[in-house]
């Protein structure tokens, strides 16, 4: 067994069998964070993609249309 080795620097050199310490269990939630955000920005991304008018307010485009008549009836 190469724990109970006794030349020390086999032991040293192995990472011991603890469970992660606290600063590695918050940088692995934060970037399980960060791939679940990336995730949702991806889904929204494509959604607009594939239907870019469901985003976008009605007011938007009704004004401009009834712009452009009011300037259609003028000339």
């Amino acid at each position: 067994n190469v724990l109970n080795s006794p030349i020390p620097s086999l032991r040293a050199a192995l990472p011991a069998p603890s469970s992660l310490t606290l600063e590695q269990k918050a940088a692995f939630v934060f970037v399980l964070l960060l791939f679940v955000f990336l995730g949702l920005l991806i889904v929204r991304c494509f959604r607009i993609l594939l239907d870019p008018y469901r985003s976008m307010p009605s007011s938007t485009w009704t004004d401009y249309m009834e712009k452009d008549t009011f300037d259609y009836r003028i000339a």
